[in-house]
This record gives C-alpha cells, sequence and structure tokens, in this order.
C-alpha cells in the first residue's frame, strides 16, 4: 500500500531519507518485484519452449538483426560475456543458435540462429505480451503511457548519473 507524501516532502530531489527508508516505498525495489515477477512469468510461458530468459534474450536479440556476436550481445543486453557465452552454449546444444567463425578475422565469431531458433525467438514477443499486458491488467491507457514516461525519465537520470561518476573517475 502506497503511503501518502508527508507535508513537509521535498517538490523534487531528495525523497529518501536514510532513517526513514524502508523497501515497501524503494522505487528499485518495487521495480525488482515487478521485474521478477515477469521474468517468472516469461519463463513459464516459454518452458514448454526449452527455454529460459537468459536464454531468450540473446535468442530474440539475434532474430531482431540488432547482434551477432557476443560482444555485442554482451553490449546490448547489459550482460557480463561469460554469461552470455555460457547461454549460448545451451542454446547452441539445443540446435538454437550456431557459432560461425569470421573468415576477416579469425578473432570474432558470428552468431546465427538457426531455423528452429527461429521459430523459437519469434515466440518470445506474444510471450512477452501477455505477460506484460497481464501486469497492466487494471491500468488504463494514459496510466501505461505516464509510467514509460516516468521510466524513461529514470534511465536518463541514471545514464547521467553513470556519466558525471564516469567523469569524477577520470
Amino acid at each position: 500500500m502506497i503511503k501518502p507524501l508527508p507535508e513537509d516532502a521535498p517538490q523534487t530531489g531528495a525523497f529518501y531519507t536514510p532513517g526513514q527508508y524502508t523497501p515497501d516505498q524503494s522505487v528499485g525495489y518495487l521495480m525488482r518485484k515487478v521485474l521478477s515477477s515477469i521474468l517468472s512469468q516469461a519463463d513459464t510461458q516459454l518452458a514448454p519452449h526449452d527455454v529460459t530468459y537468459v536464454q531468450y534474450l540473446p535468442l530474440y536479440k539475434l532474430l531482431c538483426g540488432n547482434c551477432n556476436t557476443v560482444a555485442a550481445l554482451s553490449r546490448e543486453l547489459e550482460i557480463d560475456p561469460g554469461a552470455i557465452t555460457r547461454a549460448l552454449d545451451r542454446l547452441e546444444a539445443k540446435g538454437l543458435v550456431q557459432r560461425e567463425r569470421s573468415t576477416a578475422d579469425r578473432r570474432v565469431v558470428h552468431l546465427a540462429l538457426t531455423d528452429e531458433g527461429r521459430a523459437v525467438a519469434a515466440k518470445v514477443p506474444g510471450v512477452l505480451a501477455e505477460v506484460l499486458n497481464g501486469h497492466l491488467s487494471d491500468f488504463k491507457p494514459a496510466e501505461w503511457q505516464q509510467m514509460l514516461h516516468l521510466l524513461q525519465r529514470m534511465v536518463t537520470n541514471g545514464e547521467a548519473l553513470r556519466h558525471a561518476s564516469g567523469k569524477a573517475a577520470s
């Protein structure tokens, strides 16, 4: 249950204070709980296709054509290259992905979906749409748009913080 803001709450900026911080009022904690629920539901729906969240992310990115190397997937998904490699090992063993060494640079290994991999990856958008729509079932369109806008602002703020801390470290 969301508690009303105290009358002396800031208009912008410092919404949290150490002495009054509680997880049930934490944006980060609540986003993590929502994400955990979304991933759990998606995993359940993709289980008949023998893929998990960690596996369907690279499958879908390969289908979209955004990435075709481990390094590109790692950057795009913000996942450790080792974890991507392990997921790709499992996908390759299932016959969903194949690796092809570059003829231009032997250090580079390109990734490609097999026909079966394309078929499984094509199911991901429908599953995610169903799961997300379930989580948004009692939202009005304006509320959904507002939430998207607010989350995009948080992403922008986070990128600005990351950029600022990167400059400070230099």
